[in-house]
C-alpha cells in the first residue's frame, strides 16, 4: 500500500512542477526523473511485471523530451535548451 500513497504523491509533485516556470522546473524535475524508476520498480515488485512495463511506457512518455536530451548529451551532441 506503500507504494500506492508514494506513487500518488510522485502525481501530485509532478502536476505542481509542471506550473513551475520553465527555468525553475529543472532541478524538481530531475527528483522526479530519477524517483519514477525506483516506484516502477517497487510497483512492479508488488504488484507483477505488467504494472512495471505499463508504467514504464507511461514514464517514457512522459518524460521523452527529457530523455531525448539525456541520450542526445551521451551522444556527444550539444541540443537546445529552451528560454
Amino acid at each position: 500500500m506503500t507504494v500506492v500513497w508514494l506513487s500518488i504523491g510522485w502525481v501530485f509533485a509532478s502536476a505542481g512542477v509542471a506550473m513551475l516556470p520553465v527555468r525553475r522546473q529543472y532541478f524538481p524535475a530531475l527528483i522526479l526523473l530519477l524517483a519514477a524508476p525506483v516506484l516502477i520498480i517497487m510497483a512492479g515488485m508488488q504488484f507483477g511485471w505488467i504494472y512495471a512495463l505499463l508504467a514504464s511506457v507511461a514514464f517514457v512518455s512522459m518524460f521523452r523530451n527529457p530523455l531525448r536530451y539525456i541520450a542526445a548529451r551521451l551522444r556527444g551532441e550539444n541540443p537546445e535548451i529552451p528560454e
